[in-house]
């Protein structure tokens, strides 16, 4: 096997579709929109890509993405050795289940919930929604979305870059915002969608204000994408139940980590 760092996105492709759903946000992330804040490492079986790795430098606390069946567990083990030596002191990860203890050696990682990975796979839901209420966000809307953010879901993960992109949804009451939802990738180009951000505000909850920012977005996005995925994680019913109304369905679990170098966890206590 050979650990290599890979730029052909073409080739990149290829391998992610072979599981699309777990792999959206990595494809989403080919797009030129993001491209650039993007290192790919790969393990090869002589020129086949046999696991990729993504490590996404476009936020404020960069994100490994590493995911793994069962038959390929131990090579993707194995690969987090020669991984570890590229990495920062400080990351956030996303990872398979168990894959966390093949960095015991090299990080200190605190677990941040099992997340699930949900997939749209009966649109036709969405049909069910009054959608009347919601209005397209834009740039011009950033601070009435940071203060939604502030008061109903201050650790999330919002880049303000991706209200460009058009595909963030709200319903007003005035002249604030109670309820968005967005995406964290979009790509025309490989007609994937993640969707991220969504929340309502505490004092306007179980009015169903979810379902339709969330039916919104949803039905825009179905006009240039063909696949569209989230994940929530696993503790959080309320969400998940809204999703499956909306027609989606269970994919995958993985787990998410704040992770720190050991020798900058060392220095911390000198």
């Amino acid at each position: 096997m050979e650990f290599i760092c890979l730029h052909d996105r073409t080739e990149i492709e290829k391998f992610l579709r072979q599981d699309i759903y777990q792999n959206i946000y990595a494809l989403g992330d080919l797009d030129d929109f993001f491209w650039p804040h993007t290192t790919w490492y790969a393990l090869k079986d002589r020129d086949e890509i046999v696991q990729v790795a993504l490590f996404y430098s476009g936020v404020a606390l960069p994100v490994l993405l590493l995911f793994c069946t069962e038959s390929t567990r131990e090579i993707t083990r194995a690969m987090v050795s020669s991984l570890a030596r590229l990495l920062p002191d400080r990351f956030y990860a996303h990872l398979s289940v168990d894959l966390d203890s093949a960095f015991i050696n090299t990080f200190h990682l605190t677990s941040n919930k099992v997340h699930l990975k949900m997939a749209l796979t009966d649109p036709a839901r969405l049909e069910n929604v009054d959608t009347q209420p919601v209005t397209r966000l834009g740039v011009a809307d950033l601070p009435a979305l940071q203060r939604l953010y502030q008061a109903s879901y201050p650790e999330n993960w919002f880049e303000a870059r991706m209200l460009e992109t058009g595909k963030y949804y709200g319903i007003q009451q005035g002249k604030e915002l109670v309820s968005v939802a967005g995406v964290h990738v979009y790509s025309r180009r490989y007609r994937v969608a993640a969707l991220g951000n969504i929340v309502t505000h505490p004092q306007m909850r179980q009015q169903g204000l979810c379902q339709v920012v969330t039916a919104a977005l949803c039905q825009d996005l179905l006009t240039t994408v063909d696949h569209i995925s989230l994940n929530v994680r696993v503790d959080n019913q309320p969400a998940i139940s809204c999703y499956r109304k909306l027609g989606f369905t269970d994919t995958a679990t993985y787990e998410e980590f704040f992770a720190l170098g050991v020798r900058q966890d060392l220095k911390s206590l000198l």
